[in-house]
């Protein structure tokens, strides 16, 4: 036990500052990188890399095997330069959350604090509503990233929010109940739009197990972009909301407008986090009260 102490003593006597900052700055980038792939596909496929290597190395150590050792070490060094190709999509989705660090919605001289208070407004009244009434619904709010992509496969509208035009668009059986109505500044530039599905397993992990499309198709427009999506359930008229590849859920109408105003109307930094730190228990996870 001395001898040991004695050892690392010695190890400690021999790092320097730059030393630790090295250890900090390579703990930093595998903590980002394990942050940003948590609740998805990825994680499970870096696992089974990771014990795909673990494998070959403790094979090629404790057993003489010379023809699989050299496959083993010729093929290691490919699979790391694949690595990049396995992993573009979450490597995009860093770099563009990266990209948007510091900025702000809505864009300056684009959409009033009024008008953007009288679209939350709206939404929220509409929502709720659609929930009394178990009428499915996703509304999908643009931010910074650009979803023309999607706004095309749609029918364009180019409205003003109102509540009664929102209730009109998700009435069962009509022609644009399904799909989702897109927000950009204010107006209905879309309904009935095409969005992409989720593909992480978060929805799997739900008491309720299995989520319907609209569930998917706002968590998957949340991991792509940076928009914020509406939900209302079909089955049981409950409030959910995606953003950032979360998702919150069981939520009122009060509720449901703090969040958007936290997110979306300009104000201090500081005040924003508060309300979003109140916000958070409801996250997947995590128990709610």
């Amino acid at each position: 036990m001395t001898e040991f102490l004695n050892n690392l003593f010695f190890i400690f006597q021999r790092i320097s500052w730059l030393n630790m900052l090295d250890i900090m700055l390579v703990t930093l980038i595998f903590f980002g990188l394990l942050y940003s792939l948590r609740d998805t596909q990825a994680m499970a496929l870096l696992r089974g890399m990771i014990m795909l290597v673990v494998a070959l190395i403790l094979l090629t150590s404790l057993v003489e095997l010379p023809a699989f050792s050299w496959f083993a070490q010729n093929s290691l060094p490919a699979l790391f330069i694949a690595l990049p190709v396995i992993f573009a999509p979450e490597i995009r989705r860093t770099l563009e959350r990266i990209g948007r660090a510091g900025t702000i919605w809505p864009a300056s001289g684009k959409v009033t604090d009024l008008a953007l208070e009288e679209t939350i407004h709206a939404i929220v009244g509409a929502t709720a509503r659609l929930s009394a009434r178990q009428h499915g619904a996703l509304i999908i709010m643009q931010r910074l990233d650009n979803l023309d992509e999607y706004i095309q496969t749609g029918v364009q509208m180019h409205a003003k929010v109102t509540p009664e035009l929102l209730l009109q668009v998700f009435y069962p059986n009509t022609p644009l109940h399904d799909g989702g109505v897109i927000i950009v500044n204010s107006k209905i530039v879309a309904a009935a739009c095409v969005l992409p599905l989720s593909a992480s397993g978060i929805l799997n992990r739900t008491p309720e197990r299995q989520m319907g499309l609209r569930h998917r198709a706002a968590l998957g427009t949340s991991e792509v972009s940076d928009a914020i999506a509406i939900v209302v359930s079909e089955e049981t008229g409950s409030i959910s909301i995606a953003h950032a590849g979360r998702m919150l859920r069981r939520l009122d109408a009060d509720r449901l407008e703090n969040i958007l105003l936290a997110f979306l109307r300009p104000g201090k930094r500081e005040q924003k986090l508060n309300i979003l730190e109140r916000l958070l228990p409801g996250l997947f996870g995590k128990k709610e009260e």
